[in-house]
């Protein structure tokens, strides 16, 4: 599964700090229904994911009902973002 998106970094400021975009309503149910075949631990997706010219590997986190892209600093400093700014980003799911 491909999907594209925009959204909004924000910030977490918990015990472990880290930088999220939301994945939206839409595309938060297409995973949904893949989530059971490619999920572990406590509903974590792996992903391949791109922004700008950046390529990595995470895993989504489950969140209010949806899901959430964490962006590395690695990622943010390679492509300039930060809090606050419009991210596109291009996920592959593999089932």
């Amino acid at each position: 599964m491909d999907l594209e998106f925009s959204g909004e970094v924000w910030f977490w400021r918990g015990p472990a700090p880290f930088h999220f975009v939301t994945v939206p309503e839409d595309e938060s149910a297409e995973l949904q229904q893949m989530a059971a075949a490619v999920t572990y631990g406590w509903g974590m997706i792996p992903v391949a994911a791109r922004v700008g010219e950046t390529h990595w590997t995470t895993s989504l986190f489950p969140k209010d009902g949806g899901y959430v892209v964490p962006l590395k600093d690695l990622v943010r400093r390679a492509e300039g973002i930060g809090v606050g700014d419009t991210v596109t980003l291009r996920l592959t799911v593999d089932a």
